[in-house]
């Protein structure tokens, strides 16, 4: 009994029931087999019941009676249940499908939460970048406007970092007012360039709630994937350089290798910098 137990739990395993051509050729499967086995029962038994002569006919003709109702009942029996329970296990396969999706969306952004974005951490290795992105006095929003204005700049600032990023990137809300982003592949340049663009967005887009329109910035920092790297260390960098892109002002993006050198800086600090670069020389 258990090993056909475990033999049917492997067929329902294995079913792929996304279609009702797929169930019913489980049911099928299972109809065959389930009147296969009730056919062996009978072989097996009737000459035995035929010995103490506790048959009203000849073995033979008991024989070919029981296989004929073995396919004309049991067949139709099992298959109806086989039916019936692969029905019941797409509804299952389906809501298990919607539960596994809801437990990795942050409701609110409806991006990705920590725990879909720590596995996508987990399983990126090389050639794509970390950008930890911040929005900048986020609680002064909330206290000034309420929770609902805060709920609708979540949602907004959302919705532009998922127009920059799509679905190529992974794309999360960690918590609070912090989101995560990690941009595979285009070279590291470019991964720069887009976490540029989600910053120059979000400063030059205002946000409508209840009929007043709210301004917001984010602070960014970015670190990169290497193979030989913990993921411990890169999330660590990003986080720092996100804590500099604060302390140097907010509304700028700063990489990790970089130091106090950021993306957006005004245009008489680069000056001054590019001056100093040509004194230097």
């Amino acid at each position: 009994m258990d090993l056909l137990r475990r033999w049917l739990s492997l067929q329902i395993d294995l079913g792929n029931f996304n279609s009702r051509g797929a169930i019913a050729g489980f049911a099928l499967k299972m109809t065959f087999r389930a009147v296969i086995l009730a056919s062996l029962f009978s072989i097996a038994v009737l000459p035995l019941a035929h010995h103490f002569d506790l048959l009203p006919m000849g073995l033979g003709e008991a024989l070919k009676l029981s296989v004929a109702l073995s396919w004309l009942f049991g067949g139709a029996v099992s298959g109806a249940l086989a039916i019936v329970t692969g029905n019941v296990i797409r509804d299952l396969s389906v809501s298990r499908a919607k539960f596994e999706h809801l437990s990795r969306t942050d409701m609110l952004s409806g991006l990705m939460n920590r725990r879909a974005f720590s596995d996508a951490l987990n399983g990126t290795d090389d050639n794509a970048s970390l950008a930890i992105l911040d929005l900048d006095h986020f609680k002064s929003i909330n206290d000034t406007h309420g929770h609902s204005a805060g709920d609708a700049v979540i949602r907004a600032v959302s919705d532009t970092i998922r127009e920059i990023f799509g679905h190529q990137h992974c794309v999360a809300r960690l918590g609070g007012e912090e989101f995560g982003v990690i941009v595979r592949g285009i070279g590291m340049a470019h991964r720069l360039v887009m976490v540029e663009q989600v910053r120059a967005l979000i400063a030059a887009r205002p946000i409508q709630c209840d009929g007043f329109e709210i301004y917001t910035t984010i602070s960014a920092g970015v670190a990169e994937f290497r193979p030989d790297r913990r993921k411990e260390s890169i999330y660590s960098a990003a986080d720092r350089a996100l804590y500099l892109a604060k302390a140097e002002g907010r509304n700028r993006v700063v990489h990790e290798e970089w130091g106090h050198r950021t993306i957006h800086e005004p245009s008489e600090m680069r000056s001054e910098r590019a001056g100093s670069t040509v004194d230097a020389a």
